[in-house]
């Protein structure tokens, strides 16, 4: 499945105060048991959003009335640590999120996500607690992310510059997984494959 190319967005944004929030609390591994991209959303986060009867938990923050529909997610530092499974920035993604931001990300994590059409963006800390300190000032609070320009802005005077590195922001900006890296090469690949008598 081909990822969504990424070039300006605009967003509701929701803010998850944790620290070091591993992937197995992202995507518990009782879920694990398909190998699709799909269908992962409906338990992101599944031990923190429902209670034990299944019912949501009112006082876990992705389910405030003020964050349905959030689509940008603003953590706090080691977002995604744990381990790799890629499951995690698939159940991000199929909930409805596009952008990542947090003072840090796990390593595998943060090149997983590139991979499967979310922008993960790291910014200071006191940038972060900024935007914190925005989403409870202003409800419905909207970020637009403007990957061309590597630029964040709201609607408030903010207007920061962001960096990530250049081969994963070509990628996302063209919507290129590694299959579709790949297939740009399809008619060397026909060519090769003619010539071995492989095809």
């Amino acid at each position: 499945m081909p990822i969504q190319p990424f070039r300006q967005h605009t967003g509701r944004v929701a803010t998850l105060d944790r620290v070091d929030v591993d992937t197995d609390q992202i995507i518990p591994k009782q879920f694990l048991k398909r190998i699709e991209r799909t269908g992962f959303g409906q338990f992101l986060f599944y031990d923190w959003r429902f209670r034990p009867d299944g019912s949501e938990n009112p006082e876990f923050e992705l389910n405030r009335p003020e964050f349905r529909g959030a689509s940008i997610l603003v953590a706090r530092r080691n977002f995604g640590c744990g381990s790799s499974r890629e499951h995690a920035p698939w159940a991000l993604e199929d909930y409805g999120f596009r952008v990542l931001i947090a003072p840090s990300f796990a390593d595998i994590f943060y090149n997983n996500c590139f991979k499967n059409g979310l922008l993960p963006i790291v910014l200071s800390e006191e940038q972060v607690q900024e935007l914190f300190d925005r989403v409870r000032k202003h409800p419905g609070y909207q970020l637009t992310v403007d990957l061309e320009a590597c630029r964040l802005r709201d609607e408030h005077g903010l207007e920061w510059e962001f960096s990530v590195p250049e081969f994963p922001r070509y990628c996302l900006l063209n919507g290129l997984d590694q299959i579709g890296l790949t297939l740009q090469h399809e008619d060397k690949i026909r060519e090769y494959e003619r010539q071995r008598g492989i095809a």
